[in-house]
């Protein structure tokens, strides 16, 4: 054993030669003296006062005084003649004649209680200390002299006195510095002096009685303090050689002090005969002093002698020896229900609560300052392990609060310094305490109700309590789910069932925020990831014996435990099949590999034996069946059993707790012999042999049913058991003692056969205790965690529901502020758990539930709804907290948007909101402004309305139609009271602590999948878009959803994807559905205007999808589209000239220049698009391949629109003809940079292009206006024949010709016949132009034209056209005009054909055909040309001819053949 660490310095030699060295730490010699000779003064003069002390005569008359007399005055001569320093003198001999006076029977109590009263000033001088010459024999002698202290009684007040100074000295011996020189034996005598007195106090006065035990307490206290500085084991030297010894000694130590005790007698000699059972505690105390005191039978281990060695420590300075023994005699105190004679059932205590409840407080300071100590110590663990669990289990169903609170406060101890080496002794605790008392079903009062709720409370604040119950008891297969337990307990207590909100409940609900609130504060600190992926089983493995390589490595055990929870949930499932059908129960095992395929015995053995919550009657069942299989699973079960060292009646307990005993003789007969079988294996030590086993096994069995059967009458009697045990071991008798002891455990404690009723949570019975300890020794370690999350998010899934639940519950019925607030902590406890877990269901049934608690800001169900809110600080919080969350942890809220919206939209309702708070979404996204700065529009949302209840008018993006809708609904109304507007005001101020804004400012940091449904909520929330809305309330919402739906769009440009294709939706139902006019159309056509605008210039992949969008506009209702096509042009226009660059591809172009095109007809709209046009067009800046047919197209709409000035068509068309000069720059640019296969195709393209832009100026050419009609046919000359080089194919002029040139010709012939000079003025001039047009055209490409096949149908077509306006009329008669200019224009390209050698019989181009025709086509123009045009010229004339045609040709009034130079590159085009 160990004992505390000292070092003695004995010799006073030592201590003589350096006396200086102690001058500083003692008090002075003199003063010393002067005290101690005025405590002799005292006390002889409290002697003188009594007859008896006076002088005493002999026969030869001398004098002689007494002896103490006498002592006392030779000290008071001697004390100041001492030259040593007092640690150098021996205390004995100032202290010796103290102790004589008080063992002296002859004494009184004044003269007794002087005399301690003096040994305690010493005491306390602090000139005796570990140091001090002789001051172990010192410290000895004070303790037997105060223990043994003798005195008359005179009176009750100087006993008690005398008792309180006895317990002062006391204290104060093991409270000195020299108190480690005392042995064990002497610590041990001084307790059980002390509880002696503690004992006799109970007749004695209230002071003594409380003196009695506050010494008690301190001494406990003060010996249990040093229980740290013990060493587990010591060095010991026995006659020079040093032994070194373990731990050893127990309950056996006792009687060394009690023997001694009864030796010195009482303390008071006076008292002996005096009953001390004068009430029920002191009965009790009576009972325990006589059994542990008085018997040393009882304190005694039975059947063993005292070992030397046992003794020996006993006289060694203090340590673990005596704190054993006093240990081990507060646990005995706990036993006074058994020596009272109380059933085994009196689980409440029948007797006063003093005894047990001093007890239990003096093994709770024990435990309070020896801590974790206790584990070094294996004796003194094995007491707490098993006789003081034992105790605290019945004591814990006691009906005294005060026995019950203190029995929790022990087991919290026991939790906090050793869980480790008790595993199994604190899930008994949970289940059959804590969990029994928690429910009213179970009997327990009100009061044992809360004591047992608070004390699982307390547990729960302890930050790693759930953890390790989850990793200890619910992840172990053979252990019942205590987390699941506790945490059903506390969720269902918060819940008032038809009773009003109590204390309990609020309390439970304390315990479930505690555990949530230790979760949310390790969710920064994560440990091993327990989200991992359960193991797949895919055979069968012995996993009823896997340990976990290192228990104390969270790397280890984490993985392990997460998996052995998966494995015992399979497993529970099997258990509920089992319990309903045994085969089919075994079935599902093996298809889940938890039994191997081919049943073992060994496998189905264990699984019987590891597993919980199995049917123990079908258990039962199945191990006394009669089939083969079944024996071999009995014999295996029985083998999982260790029965060493047990008793026959232990071990039978032992097994019998894991069945139920089958009715059947048959059953119960091969149940036995499997169990006696085991049993003599491993117990041979008393029975010969299995069948002696087997016997007494029957008689245990038949004495039991005896015993504890009510329907037996005659019960069994010890002599009749031994009588029937008679020859039953191998033919001789059992010994005596031995059956003897099994009668009395049996009739003590019952062996129960039978399952109790009800199930849930049993009671703590003898053999469920001793199956528990059997069970301890085989458990798996405890699994220590630490303040990192290991396996929360497994327990968060299991306890989120029902706390929130329960949070919901207390919170509705509850009408505490402070209350109020530990739910809004516990809400957000679980909301932080949620978002750190991703659990995205639980966060939103949290907002769901916590949402309902704001239903008074429902309008309709009040009449002033502001001053309600405003008044409810319920409303208030619930809101507070709902925006909180929705800020912080947003990101994972899907579903509970719809909740958080209605909460907005009722605000918004009211006129709570900021008044700007959409568009300071939107605006603050236009900024680009940094996270964090949407916060609310202070001056909006402090202004005091003239109404309370009025809602406020939203101001916010391009909302000044939705200010119309309040317009017209104001009416006088009264003032507000003060009251009212404190009221408001305490409404505004709680809006302004939501951030409500910041939801939408901020949404750019949402997760994808969050912000969607943020948007869906919005679409959802503003309604299915209608054609009128019945209320202006209607309309509001939706205008207010889709302002937050722009805004978050906005902020999220990023991920415009995620967002578009709903926000497009909602639009577009919006303008299907409109036919007025309105602010909803407005909002949502401005909107998507406002959405392009920011986001092309981000988005090019998506901006066709974006541009396609604006085709809305397009389907706008028309009375809708007159009265914003102004304002969406200008957007439009802004648009276009922000993002011009950005626009690349043709589909976008397409719907822009659409937009702009309709501007063309519409008045006040058609100024902003000519100028976005013109933008786009002005010297190319913007025209692309993409985008040029359609821009010509915009242009020619603007060219022929007769809304606004000729001088725009005009511009109009010069913007077309101006266009030539990019196809020109394009075709240069691809003939160097692309390939020969890709400058084919884009020259082909720049062709077409070319002819659509001259098929544009062809229909402007029809205009009805002179001025732009001209202007139309130069631009077209423009584009035919002007300077700029273009690279055409021959296929694409003759389709010109065809389409443009003809067309155009034909067109105006037809317009100058059918139309008056009124309508189309100037025609005639028009004509000109167009056949000067088509002859310079002809000749330009007369080259390239000769050499296809098809050019006599050319000629042909061009002379037709000469004909018919040879022929026309104008105003009913031919133009003479016309009349002069066809012959010209015909005869000049004759001339130049000629010239080149086509009008020649014979010739190679058109041959004599194209000679024919031409003749017979000159007929019908002027024959006068045939004799001019064939007959041969002189060579020189010809050629002079030929040179006036071509300069009358340049001059578009005169025609000259061209010389062979310049035919094929006029006007500088070339033609490909």
């Amino acid at each position: 054993m160990g004992h505390l660490k000292l070092q003695m310095q004995t010799g006073i030699t030592a201590i003589e030669e350096a006396p200086e060295q102690c001058d500083a730490s003692y008090p002075n010699k003199t003063t010393v003296a002067c005290m101690i000779n005025a405590e002799i003064g005292a006390v002889l003069a409290v002697m003188r006062r009594n007859v008896r002390w006076g002088v005493h005569y002999l026969s030869d008359d001398d004098q002689l005084e007494h002896s103490l007399v006498q002592s006392l005055k030779e000290l008071r001569r001697q004390i100041f003649s001492w030259r040593n320093q007092w640690h150098a003198i021996d205390p004995a001999l100032y202290l010796q004649p103290f102790l004589d006076v008080i063992q002296s029977d002859e004494t009184g109590a004044p003269i007794t209680g002087v005399a301690l009263s003096s040994v305690y000033k010493i005491l306390t001088l602090d000139v005796i200390d570990q140091k001090t010459v002789n001051v172990g024999h010192t410290m000895h002698l004070v303790v037997d002299a105060v223990t043994s202290c003798r005195f008359e009684v005179t009176d009750p007040g100087s006993e008690e006195v005398v008792l309180m100074k006895i317990l002062q000295v006391l204290l104060a011996c093991v409270k000195s510095k020299a108190s480690i020189m005392l042995s064990n034996q002497h610590i041990c005598t001084i307790v059980n002096t002390c509880f002696r007195i503690v004992h006799q106090a109970g007749t004695k006065g209230e002071l003594l009685q409380r003196i009695a035990r506050y010494t008690m307490h301190e001494l406990v206290r003060c010996i249990f303090s040093h229980l740290q500085e013990v060493q587990n084991t010591e060095q010991i030297l026995v006659n020079g050689t040093t032994i070194l010894k373990q731990e050893t000694g127990g309950e056996n130590n006792m009687h060394v002090f009690v023997s001694r005790e009864v030796v010195n007698g009482n303390l008071s000699s006076a008292q002996n005969s005096q009953s001390l059972s004068t009430n029920s505690a002191s009965s009790a105390a009576t009972v325990v002093t006589a059994t542990l005191v008085g018997d040393n039978s009882a304190v005694t281990t039975s059947g063993k002698e005292t070992d030397p060695h046992d003794l020996y420590l006993m006289n060694e300075p203090y340590g673990i020896s005596c704190m054993v023994e006093i240990f081990h005699f507060l646990c005995s105190l706990l036993n006074v229900a058994e020596h009272m004679g109380l059933g085994p059932r009196s689980n409440t205590i029948a007797f006063d609560e003093d005894v047990p409840l001093f007890a239990l407080t003096l093994i709770n300071s024990a435990i309070e300052l020896g801590g974790p100590s206790i584990r070094r110590h294996p004796k003194l663990l094995s007491l707490v392990q098993d006789e003081l669990f034992r105790n605290l289990m019945q004591f814990g169903l006691s009906t005294s609060p005060l026995v019950l609170s203190m029995v929790c406060s022990i087991v919290l101890n026991l939790y906090h310094h050793l869980r480790t080496e008790l595993k199994l002794q604190l899930e008994a605790f949970f289940s059959c305490v804590i969990l029994r008392l928690a429910q009213s079903r179970y009997g327990a009062s009100y009061q044992q109700q809360e004591v047992a709720m608070e004390a699982l409370v307390d547990f729960c604040r302890q930050e790693t309590f759930m953890v390790e119950m989850y990793a200890n008891f619910d992840s172990d297969i053979s252990c019942s789910n205590v987390f699941e337990d506790l945490a059903n307990l506390l969720s269902k207590s918060a819940f008032p069932v038809n009773s009003p909100l109590s204390s309990m409940h609020i309390l439970a609900l304390d315990g479930l925020i505690a555990v949530m609130q230790g979760m949310a504060e390790r969710i920064g600190n994560v440990g091993v990831n327990s989200e991992h992926s359960y193991v797949n089983i895919e055979e069968y493995t012995p996993f009823w014996m896997e340990k976990c390589e290192n228990f104390s490595d969270p790397n280890c055990w984490v993985p392990f435990a997460c998996q052995r929870k998966y494995l015992k949930r399979r497993l529970m499932i099997g258990v509920d099949h089992f319990n309903r059908d045994p085969k089919k129960g075994l079935e599902f095992l093996q298809g889940e590999h938890l039994l191997p395929n081919k049943l073992e015995p060994q496998s189905v053995a264990c699984f019987f034996r590891h597993t919980a919550g199995l049917d123990k009657n079908l258990i039962g069942d199945f191990l006394g069946n009669h089939d083969e299989f079944c024996i071999q699973v009995l014999h295996e079960f029985a083998r999982t059993f260790d029965f060493q060292d047990m008793t026959l009646d232990n071990a039978l307990r032992l097994f019998l707790e894991t069945f139920r005993l089958p009715g059947e003789s048959q059953k119960i007969q091969r149940v036995l012999e499997a169990f006696s079988e085991r049993y003599y294996e491993q117990s041979p030590h008393i029975l010969a042999n299995k069948d002696a086993a087997l016997l007494l096994s029957y008689s245990i069995i038949l004495l039991n049913t005896d015993q504890h059967n009510v329907q037996v009458k005659k019960k069994m009697t010890e002599e009749d058991f031994i009588r029937n045990n008679r020859r039953i071991n191998g033919g001789s008798d059992l010994p005596r003692e031995y059956l003897s002891e099994l009668y009395h455990s049996i009739c003590k404690n019952e062996i129960r056969t039978t399952p109790e009723n009800g199930g849930g949570f049993p009671e703590m019975t003898s053999s469920r205790w001793i199956y528990l300890v059997n069970k301890s020794k085989d458990a798996a370690p405890f699994m220590v965690s630490d303040s990192r999350a290991y396996l929360d998010h497994d327990m968060f899934t299991i306890l989120s529901g029902p706390t929130i639940a329960a949070i919901s519950v207390v919170f509705d019925n509850v009408e505490h502020e402070e209350i109020y607030q530990t739910c809004m902590d516990g809400f957000l406890a679980v909301a932080k758990i949620s978002a750190g877990y991703r659990l995205e269901n639980v966060l939103d049934d949290l907002v769901v539930s916590l949402c309902k608690f704001t239903t008074i800001l429902d309008p309709s169900s009040i009449d002033e709804p502001i001053l309600a809110f405003g008044d409810d600080a319920k409303a208030k919080l619930a809101t507070e907290t709902v925006f909180t969350i929705a800020n912080k942890y947003g990101d994972y809220i899907h579903t509970g948007w719809r909740n958080i919206l209605d909460c907005i939209l009722r605000l918004h309702k009211l006129g709570l909101l900021p008044a700007r708070m959409a568009s300071d979404a939107t605006e603050d996204s236009e900024l680009g402004s940094a996270a964090g700065n949407g916060k609310s529009n202070t001056n909006s949302s402090t202004q005091m309305p003239s109404s309370i209840s009025a809602p406020k008018k939203s101001s916010g993006l391009m909302s000044r139609f939705s200010q119309l809708l309040y317009l017209g609904t104001e009416e006088p109304r009264s003032q507000p009271t003060e009251e009212e507007l404190a009221a408001h005001q305490r409404a505004l101020q709680t809006i302004q602590k939501c951030h409500i804004d910041s939801i939408f400012t901020e949404s750019k940091f949402l997760q994808a999948e969050s912000l969607s449904q943020l948007a869906k909520a919005l679409i959802n929330a503003a309604g299915q878009p209608q054609k009128g809305y019945s209320s202006r309330e209607d309309e509001d919402t939706a205008v207010f959803c889709l302002e937050l739906l722009i805004a978050i769009t906005l902020n999220n440009r990023d991920r415009i994807g995620l967002l578009w294709q709903g926000v497009y939706e909602h639009i577009f139902n919006i303008v299907q559905s409109t036919t007025m006019p309105c602010v909803l159309v407005e909002k949502a056509v401005f909107g998507l205007l406002k959405i392009c605008q920011r986001l092309l210039p981000y988005k090019e992949n998506i901006a066709d999808e974006l541009l396609r969008s604006l085709q809305l506009v397009l389907k706008l209702d028309a009375r809708v589209a007159d009265a914003y096509y102004e304002q969406i042009t200008q957007e439009v226009s802004r648009l276009v000239k922000a993002n011009a660059s950005h626009i690349r591809s043709q589909l976008g172009w397409r719907t822009i220049t659409s937009l702009l095109s309709i501007t063309a007809r519409h008045l006040e709209s058609s100024e902003a698009g000519f100028d976005a046009l013109l933008f786009i067009m002005s010297d190319g800046a913007h025209l692309l391949p993409a985008n040029y047919v359609l821009c010509v197209d915009a242009a020619r709409q603007f060219a022929e629109s007769r809304i606004g000035h000729e001088e725009r068509s005009i511009q109009a068309l010069d913007l077309m003809s101006g266009s030539v000069s990019c196809l020109t720059k394009w075709a240069g640019d691809a003939k160097q940079a692309m390939q020969e296969d890709e400058v084919a195709k884009m020259l082909q393209d720049i062709g077409e292009m070319w002819l659509r832009l001259v098929q544009g100026l062809r229909k402007v050419c029809l205009d009805q206006r002179e001025e732009v009609r001209d202007h139309a046919l130069l631009s077209l000359k423009k584009c035919l024949t002007g300077d700029v080089v273009i690279y055409l194919p021959v296929s694409l002029w003759l389709v010109c010709f065809d389409s443009v040139i003809f067309t155009l010709l034909d067109d105006l012939l037809e317009i100058a016949q059918a139309h008056s000079q009124k309508d189309y003025r100037k025609m005639e001039g028009t004509l000109i132009h167009a056949l000067k047009l088509l002859s310079k055209v002809f000749l330009q490409l007369l080259q390239d034209l000769s050499e296809l096949t098809t050019f006599n149908k050319i000629w042909v077509s061009v002379l037709n056209q000469m004909e018919k306006y040879m022929k026309v009329k104008i105003r009913g008669r031919k133009s003479e005009k016309l009349q002069e200019l066809v012959p010209e224009l015909v005869k000049n390209t004759l001339l130049v054909m000629k010239t080149r050698g086509m009008l020649v019989k014979g010739s190679a181009v058109g041959g004599d055909d194209l000679r024919e025709l031409t003749l017979l086509h000159l007929n019908n123009i002027a024959p006068s040309l045939q004799s001019e045009v064939f007959i041969k010229l002189d060579a020189e004339n010809l050629q002079q001819k030929q040179g006036e045609a071509v300069g009358d040709l340049g001059s578009d009034e005169t025609v000259s053949v061209p010389s062979n130079e310049t035919v094929g590159s006029q006007d500088g085009r070339v033609i490909a």
